[in-house]
């Protein structure tokens, strides 16, 4: 619903959300990162794999204050990742890891409570994998703040939202971060 209310508040410059990502990304000397549209809504994300910003059709083509600051959250974390931000570095290297232990989290956990008498180590193991995925997320938070704030200072001395519009940014890129997940 944030989404929706500053979807029909527009930029005064007119921008989209594609020339806000590539605006960013110049302003901050990256040009080997590419904003492309993907279908969806909400399907927002940096992708450091192929170095690309994906902004759903609504942000893509939109000169919203919402998408100008979803777009520039995303390309925070190509900020980031240019930089060499050390907590994304952190959770990058902990995303394959992640992603093989959250599909099989909740299987293990049961079968342990079911071996608990014969194979008690089994619930053990599943707990330590409940807890990688917990300190997952926690590692994630400050990489997805601080993609937040880099866009939203970005956006202010830009000069891509102002006095009139600065309030609603902040309010939906407070938005645009994102629920954790991986």
């Amino acid at each position: 619903s944030r989404f929706k209310k500053y979807s029909s508040i527009p930029l005064r410059n007119g921008m989209t959300g594609k020339d806000v990502a590539e605006k960013m990304l110049h302003d901050h000397g990256i040009y080997d990162v590419q904003v492309i549209s993907t279908s969806g809504q909400l399907t927002d994300h940096y992708n450091p794999m192929n170095k690309t910003i994906n902004l759903s059709e609504p942000v893509y083509a939109s000169t919203s204050v919402a998408a100008a600051a979803v777009a520039a959250h995303e390309t925070g974390h190509a900020v980031q990742h240019a930089m060499g931000y050390a907590p994304l570095k952190m959770r990058s290297a902990l995303v394959p890891v992640i992603s093989a232990t959250s599909k099989w989290v909740m299987w293990v956990i049961l079968l342990g409570i079911i071996m608990v008498q014969t194979f008690p180590a089994l619930l053990w193991v599943g707990i330590a994998m409940f807890a990688l995925t917990t300190i997952f997320s926690f590692v994630t938070l400050p990489v997805e703040k601080n993609a937040t704030n880099r866009a939203l200072a970005w956006l202010s001395n830009a000069g891509i939202t102002d006095v009139s519009n600065q309030a609603e940014a902040v309010d939906a890129g407070n938005f645009a971060l994102p629920v954790i997940q991986v």
